[in-house]
């Protein structure tokens, strides 16, 4: 298995989290893409779209929150047993900033991996359309590690 894959070099963790990423509805609907693959590692980017926003026009932090369950969610997965799932049992959020236009891109690590349970950190970092990188969020998550019933 390849330890690192992204969309353009494809492995069996990739086709699995790609597969389980598919059947997200919310992240499809809202435009979310799969960008990167790594045993502890999975990131995410969402474009910046009227269906993210709040009443300001910036990104709604419910989208930044679930964005970031998302990443560190599928990054604990990675590390869990084929034949088995991940749930998030809860998860701790500090919003920084938040900005409109460009993307966000969220980075799920897993800190500690276990047999029932796995602790992950997410990073929502906003991208301007000139590069310019500012942090908007940081997440700490514990997943449960279930079967897989479907």
């Amino acid at each position: 298995m390849d330890s690192q894959t992204s969309h353009s070099g494809h492995s069996a963790l990739y086709e699995r989290i790609a597969a389980s990423f598919a059947r997200q509805g919310m992240m499809q609907h809202l435009g979310a893409q799969l960008d990167r693959v790594t045993v502890g590692e999975v990131e995410l980017s969402l474009p910046y779209s009227d269906k993210v926003t709040q009443q300001q026009e910036s990104f709604h932090g419910g989208v930044m929150g679930a964005l970031a369950d998302i990443a560190g969610g599928y990054a604990g997965l990675t590390k869990a047993p084929e034949g088995m799932e991940v749930v998030t049992v809860e998860y701790k959020i500090n919003f920084l900033s938040s900005k409109s236009g460009g993307a966000l891109r969220a980075l799920g690590r897993v800190t500690r991996p276990g047999k029932r349970l796995i602790v992950t950190t997410a990073e929502v970092t906003h991208v301007a359309d000139d590069g310019t990188t500012t942090p908007c969020a940081l997440m700490q998550q514990t997943l449960a590690v279930v079967p897989k019933n479907y």
